[in-house]
């Protein structure tokens, strides 16, 4: 749910006036009638309760965005006032005015032109039965009023819409600009993964590598060492291919550039493979028509491709699984399914052997930071399906 927008300095000076212009009228009405002596008390004390009516519905409108029944309400009984009001002292009629724009503000057009018609109206008669006859400025002064005003409204419901379409405007491009500024975040991760999966090829790897070579050319050339020594060798030679296997591991990890410049499909196709070649019956689907795709989206797919797969291995006891990649306008969309023993997705993960649900919360960080979403469908005994979305116009390059 979004934050109402605040209002521009021009809609806030619009309703400042007009509150100046409804407590001047009201105020000018006052002095007019106690210097006229017409019912000067009475008026008094009904004018004190309109304005009070008048500040406490302007205050509970300025703390939370109106209701229009509790404006309805509150301009009605302004209404009422006015025509006790203006019943006491033609002096009031012109209060009529700033009434006017509240009607205008608060009901609808289709019901606010028949209501100021009303009043317009109701003040002429009241001009009229004050002085005895109907006079021009008596007729004209409310009709030229209630013109006026309504010219006025108009404006500055125009003004209001213009105020707000401008705010939405500016609160799109921040939410641009905050895209935006992950994307370049997202983009500056993934090269300094790969600059550092390149370092850890390049040097730790590669001497790595060239100890293992070592050990195995100087196991193959001491024939005449002790037996003690043999094993020693022996041993500095496996751990010299773990710690390279472990490195490889990590390098491959790190690589973003796993797609090697190929397309998505030949990587997971690649992946399937892979997969397939340690027991598990993996199949691989393409869906709509294939077309090229931001590095920051086809990495995030492959990666959720390779933690799914990862997963099935490790947790799932799974005989078969199916991956599909969907290309649709604008949205891709990658679904890993297995036939696996599955789990509860609201248990908690707490045994090592059912997996711990690091790989799912990474996987959801991976696909947040490319603006996509993941979903697990999984029962005990019903095998597990991950769906990756990612909305392609989102995480462009």
């Amino acid at each position: 749910m979004t934050e109402p927008t605040p209002p521009s300095a021009a809609v806030v000076l619009m309703r400042q006036a007009q509150h100046v212009l409804f407590v001047g009228l009201l105020l000018i009405g006052v002095v007019q009638t106690v210097v006229g002596r017409d019912h000067g008390f009475t008026a008094g004390g009904v004018a004190a309760g309109i304005l009070a009516w008048y500040g406490y519905g302007a205050v509970l409108t300025r703390r939370r965005p109106p209701d229009r029944r509790v404006g309805v309400l509150w301009v009605a009984v302004l209404c009422v006032g006015w025509a006790a009001l203006v019943a006491l002292s033609a002096d009031f009629v012109w209060l009529l005015f700033a009434i006017f724009l509240l009607l205008l503000q608060i009901l609808p057009l289709r019901w606010a032109i028949p209501a100021v018609a009303g009043l317009t109206g109701i003040g002429v008669l009241a001009v009229a039965a004050h002085q005895g006859r109907f006079t021009a400025a008596g007729v004209i002064g409310p009709l030229i009023g209630a013109t006026v005003t309504v010219v006025i409204s108009m404006v500055y419901a125009q003004l209001r819409q213009e105020s707000e379409r401008r705010a939405q405007v500016v609160a799109e491009l921040t939410a641009a600009q905050e895209r935006l500024a992950a994307a370049e975040r997202y983009a500056g991760t993934v090269a300094e993964r790969e600059r550092l999966a390149h370092e850890l090829h390049d040097t730790l790897a590669q001497s790595l590598s060239s100890i293992v070579i070592l050990l195995r050319s100087v196991r193959e050339q001491a024939a005449a060492l002790p037996a003690g020594a043999h094993r020693q060798l022996d041993v500095a030679a496996g751990a010299a291919r773990d710690a390279l296997e472990h490195t490889r591991r990590l390098v491959r990890t790190l690589e973003p550039s796993g797609l090697a410049g190929q397309p998505l499909t030949t990587a997971l196709q690649r992946l399937v493979e892979d997969t397939t070649a340690v027991g598990i019956d993996v199949g691989l689907e393409v869906d709509g028509e294939p077309y090229d795709l931001p590095t920051t989206v086809a990495v995030a797919l492959l990666r959720t491709a390779q933690g799914a797969l990862g997963n099935v291995v490790a947790h799932s006891m799974a005989a078969h699984a199916r991956v599909t990649l969907t290309f649709q306008p604008g949205r891709v969309i990658l679904d890993v399914a297995d036939d696996g023993q599955g789990f509860d997705t609201t248990a908690p993960r707490t045994e090592t052997t059912a997996g711990t649900g690091i790989g799912l919360a990474a996987m959801r960080k991976r696909l947040a930071a490319a603006e996509g979403t993941l979903t697990v469908e999984s029962t005990p005994g019903g095998g597990t399906a991950i769906s990756a979305s990612i909305p392609v116009e989102a995480c462009d390059d």
